[in-house]
């Protein structure tokens, strides 16, 4: 049951961030402005050919293919097959993972089959200001806040 669970949840977050990319990439040219909440949540469609803030996109060919794709790909596998395995874990951490492994695997999607990932939210509140995002980089960021959260409050998380 836990091992469905977990699909369940990592195939969730991969189908979120995967219909709101295409919706994104049928509907909103490059580089639109479109205000969602006033200039404090805007849509703005840009296509990343590196990682998070742009991180190798100046990198050449065979170095992205290695370092944006085939390692992602090594680690998403390593902890999907680190939760499947471990009885004991916390349902909260087990939840964590799934939501890293969703979003990892729904970014990894778009750099095989486009080359780049369409990110499309940019937050602007005052001094805090994020970089342009995707609902993978919700999913990723989510599981990484709980899991500090949950080793915080328990001190010893076993991984």
């Amino acid at each position: 049951m836990k091992k469905i669970a977990i699909i369940v949840l990592v195939l969730l977050n991969i189908g979120c961030d995967q219909l709101s990319k295409n919706a994104v990439r049928k509907n909103v040219s490059n580089n639109d402005r479109i205000e969602l909440i006033g200039d404090n949540f805007i849509m703005v469609k840009v296509e990343n050919t590196g990682a998070m803030l742009g991180f190798g996109s100046d990198l050449s060919p065979i170095l992205k293919i290695v370092f944006l794709q085939a390692i992602p790909v090594i680690v998403l596998l390593v902890l999907l097959f680190r939760i499947f395995r471990k009885t004991n874990m916390d349902k909260w951490l087990v939840f964590a993972f799934a939501c890293i492994i969703g979003g990892g695997t729904g970014n990894l999607i778009d750099r095989i089959v486009y080359g780049e990932v369409t990110d499309f939210f940019y937050i602007n509140i005052g001094y805090f200001k994020t970089g342009i995002f995707n609902m993978a980089d919700v999913s990723v960021t989510l599981g990484l806040i709980l899991i500090l959260f949950l080793s915080l409050r328990h001190r010893k998380l076993e991984l």
